[in-house]
Order: structure tokens, then C-alpha cells, then sequence
């Protein structure tokens, strides 16, 4: 059972350089009360909607991350920011950590197209795993970020916006993984190439999920899990809590050999959006990792432990590689919103509006 939302942009925020509107790359999603923030996974920016009626979300506010982090890819950078999350006062973003493979242009002759093909791009941008802290404004009610502010609970604390420790152009995280046994055949290959890939981000206490959209072994998909501790001010390490010392621990979930699209906490179950890892249509469901929160080892969960809850309609034939679904908050206890990547013509409203769907959990 599901219904529909409109989410309406603002076209004054939403064209990029390259003409690509906002709605045509939604990636990420999380709702705070009457604010629905949002990521397109083509810009170094973050959106906010907020409510303004039962069925829509609407007052588009665009947030330029530059002014918040420090971003490698200077300027003119994309992050392709593919997991929210929100905790203390604080919102949790995390970039996808992956090559990207050039697409053959159908208007090049073929032996521009087959050279593009073989041509990868690493922007320096995508290795980021930050916070910002978020303060509702006492006037409007509105949660607006900052780069620093005073703890609105805690006297002479303050907030700051920081982000993980670098690593040459890329980050620890990456570093401390290159030598992984199951990841670092995969380091080199670009995401949707079956390549390293993140895609979502949980958070629950101490803890730090983070979902791997590839690669998939063998049917298996994979979550990190890591804690961070505290360094210079704009900046936070991460915390050894594997065996041997590690700074990450993997959990190994049969998910039918799809890759994570999204995570969500609920109470001490993990949702799981799953859907392809390689470019193509292919099933696309919602999986309940049941205590997951419970969970103190790496675990490795078989498909008989996993429920899966519903399936999410995707493009096909005439619609093919569109309408798939890539960011899934929670709408309230009992509901998630689910938000498209290429939304076919009959999901897009008016100029500059998109629906996105409500479906039981």
C-alpha cells in the first residue's frame, strides 16, 4: 500500500551547470519533523523542504556545503553526496567514495564512444564523511545549518562543523580499508562497475553504519560499521573497535544479490533499501535486519533472517533506467518516503515538482 507526496523545488535553486534539475537526481533523504532535507547526487549542495500541506513538501532552500567544509575538489567540486543522517544536533553526510566511469556519448562516432568508455574519473570530493551542525531557529522553527554555534542545551559548548581526517586526496577511511580482504579488489574498479561504491548512512549513538552499494559477492552485500573520536575542531578520526585493532567492522547481509541504497535505524531494527549494483533495472526492495542495533560482532545474516518487507516499482521497456529508487526516510513510525533517481515524465509535476511515494512499513 502506498500514496503519493509532491515535492516542490524552487527553479531558482535547482539547475545546475551542466542544466541538470535537482529533482532528476535525488539520492538521499531524511525528514526532521516538518523539514524534509535532500541530496542530489550531481552538486555540493544539501535541500530543504518543509511541509506546507498533508501531501506536499514545498519553501525549496538550497544549502551550498562549501561554505560549511572543507571540500578537495575546490569550487567547482561534486561531492555526490549518498547518505543522511541526523544525531545531537548534528547532520551526518557521507560522499560515495567511488570511480565513476565516463558514458559514451550516442552522438560521438564509436571510436569516441568506446575511448570514453575506457576513461575514469576520481573526484577528490566524493571521500568525505562530515557533520554540520543543525539548530532550529526559535523564530521560524525551521532547522538551518552552521559551520559553528553554541550547544542550544549545554552552556559554553559549542558546535562544530568537522570531517574525517584526510588521507592524501582521499580520506582515512578509504586508507585503513585499501588493504581490506574483501575490499581491496574492488578499490579500483568505478561503483557501477560491481567497484567500491557507498551508498547510505545510519546512525545510532556511538555507532556509524554505512551501506555499500558494491561491491556484492556473491549475493552478499556489505555494511561497515565505525565510531569516530574527537581531533582538531574541523576534524575527527576513527576509533579502533574491530579485532587486531581494526577501525571498522563488516556485516554481511544475503540481500538476493542486490547492493544498499539506504539505511534507516528504527528503534533497534535496520531498514535496508536495496536495488542493482551495476547500472541496469532489476528488483529494487525494502529488507528489516531485525536487532541489528543489538548486533556487537560482524555479522553475517542469511536471506531466511532478514524480512523482506515489499518491493519498489521500477522503470522498464519504455521507461527503462528510470524511476529508481535511491533514498528512503522515515515519514513517521509506521511509514517511509521513498524519493526516485530519473523520475519518468509521469512522476514529474509542473516545472519544477516531483512525487515521490509513502509505502507501510
Amino acid at each position: 500500500m502506498k500514496k503519493h507526496l509532491n515535492l516542490e523545488f524552487n527553479g531558482k535553486y535547482s539547475i545546475n551547470a551542466a542544466g541538470k534539475h535537482v529533482r532528476d537526481g535525488l539520492s538521499t533523504a531524511i525528514i526532521l519533523e516538518d523539514s524534509l532535507w535532500i541530496a542530489c547526487d550531481e552538486r555540493s549542495s544539501l535541500e530543504r523542504l518543509t511541509k506546507t500541506d498533508k501531501q506536499t513538501f514545498g519553501k525549496h532552500q538550497s544549502f551550498d556545503l562549501k561554505k560549511y567544509l572543507e571540500l578537495p575538489g575546490g569550487a567547482d567540486c561534486e561531492i555526490d553526496v549518498e547518505g543522511l543522517g541526523f544525531d545531537d544536533h548534528y547532520l551526518w553526510l557521507v560522499g560515495s567514495h567511488s570511480l565513476a566511469r565516463k558514458k559514451p556519448k550516442k552522438s560521438d562516432p564509436p571510436e569516441k564512444q568506446i575511448k570514453r568508455l575506457a576513461k575514469v574519473k576520481d573526484d577528490p570530493s566524493r571521500y568525505l564523511l562530515a557533520r554540520i551542525p543543525m539548530i532550529r531557529n526559535r523564530e521560524t522553527g525551521e532547522f538551518e545549518l552552521h559551520k559553528s554555534c553554541a550547544h542550544p542545551d549545554i552552556p559554553n559548548v559549542k558546535l562544530h562543523a568537522s570531517q574525517l581526517v584526510s588521507s592524501g586526496e582521499k580520506n582515512k577511511l578509504m586508507q585503513v580499508l585499501a588493504s581490506d580482504i574483501h575490499l581491496k579488489p574492488f578499490m579500483q574498479i568505478p561503483g557501477k562497475d560491481n567497484g567500491f561504491d557507498i551508498e547510505g548512512l545510519a546512525l545510532s549513538k556511538e555507532k556509524i553504519y554505512i551501506g555499500l552499494r558494491g561491491p556484492v559477492l556473491r549475493g552478499w552485500a556489505m555494511i561497515l560499521e565505525v565510531e569516530i573520536e574527537e581531533s582538531k575542531s574541523e576534524q575527527f578520526k576513527l576509533k579502533p573497535i574491530g579485532e587486531d585493532g581494526k577501525f571498522y567492522k563488516k556485516h554481511f547481509l544475503h540481500l538476493e544479490g542486490m547492493g544498499i541504497r539506504e539505511l534507516r535505524v528504527v528503534k533497534n531494527d535496520l531498514l535496508i533499501l536495496a536495488g542493482p549494483t551495476m547500472d541496469l533495472d532489476g528488483t529494487i526492495s525494502v529488507y528489516r535486519w531485525k536487532d541489528a542495533m543489538k548486533q556487537q560482532e560482524a555479522a553475517i545474516v542469511h536471506r531466511k533472517e532478514l524480512e523482506r518487507l515489499f518491493d519498489v516499482p521500477h522503470g522498464s521497456g519504455e521507461t527503462s533506467g528510470q524511476d529508481k529508487a535511491e533514498g528512503m526516510a522515515l515519514y513517521d513510525d509506521n511509514h517511509v518516503l521513498i524519493v526516485f533517481d530519473s523520475p519518468t515524465d509521469k512522476r514529474k509535476l509542473s516545472d519544477n515538482g516531483v512525487q515521490a511515494d509513502v509505502y507501510k512499513i
